[in-house]
């Protein structure tokens, strides 16, 4: 399938998606949302995908949402469906199957950033730098960045950054946790692309279910989530990886899953 906004290739298990708008800085507009959400769905199917990398290149991730289209938004039923859009988005790599990994060079701000929050993991160079820029121009988040922040660096410093709206360094993004791994500059989607290589060599069911387990588990209690965990381990216990996982690691070999 050809695309306008983004170009894709499959690098062994790694699904790369850049975002492809230079002239606008990578401003997500509806259109790229559409176009990875597209990818996203397939790669659910795609058993040779082991992990999603979304980058934006060398120079940045992405600037923000198109404000061309935000702008357009003035009554609240023209919000409810734009930023309805964002939520899906969002949802659909929150829920994706596969590891989704942000492979951040250079600026990433505002729905930039929101974006990079609803990835599994992130990755940032060491001149990467990250941003919600709201409050400089009347808004509030609105895809989930106040939300989903705080439940990753915790909610002091998660204020701290919407109340300044001015960038932060990757040092201080990897000291807070926002940043999973820190590299050198030119070196994330590398390093994005090994994790995936890593993950080729576990089993999907695994990754699948230990993905929903703590994203589902972190809006429950903690005896509801132990029961939710409880669930998903006695499903995953009656599968054929998991014979074969423990056959390998008793007869010390590697071992081979087959997703099933």
């Amino acid at each position: 399938m050809s695309y306008e906004t983004i170009k894709v290739e499959q690098d062994g298990p790694a699904l790369v998606i850049r975002f492809d708008r230079p002239q606008q800085r990578n401003a997500l507009s509806l259109q790229l949302v559409d176009e990875v959400m597209a990818e996203v769905a397939k790669a659910a199917d795609n058993a040779s995908v082991s992990a999603i990398i979304l980058t934006g290149g060398e120079k940045g991730f992405a600037a923000g949402a198109d404000l061309t289209e935000a702008i357009k938004v003035k009554t609240a039923q023209d919000g409810m469906s734009f930023f309805g859009k964002w939520h899906k988005f969002c949802d659909a790599l929150e829920t994706s199957s596969k590891p989704v990994i942000a492979a951040v060079e250079g600026y990433c701000y505002t729905a930039g950033f929101e974006l990079a929050l609803a990835c599994d993991l992130r990755i940032g160079a060491r001149s990467s730098t990250w941003c919600i820029t709201s409050s400089r121009i009347g808004t509030v988040a609105g895809a989930g960045g106040t939300q989903r922040l705080p439940r990753i660096v915790g909610r002091a410093h998660a204020l701290e950054i919407l109340f300044a709206a001015e960038p932060i360094d990757a040092d201080h993004a990897f000291r807070i946790g926002l940043i999973n791994r820190l590299v050198d500059d030119g070196s994330a989607l590398a390093e994005a692309k090994k994790l995936a290589a890593l993950y080729a060599t576990r089993a999907p069911l695994s990754l699948a279910l230990s993905k929903r387990a703590v994203y589902r588990g972190m809006d429950l209690d903690l005896a509801s989530s132990l029961e939710f965990e409880t669930y998903l381990v006695t499903t995953i216990y009656g599968t054929e990886d998991k014979q074969e996982g423990i056959s390998a690691f008793l007869e010390k070999r590697p071992a081979q899953f087959k997703g099933k």
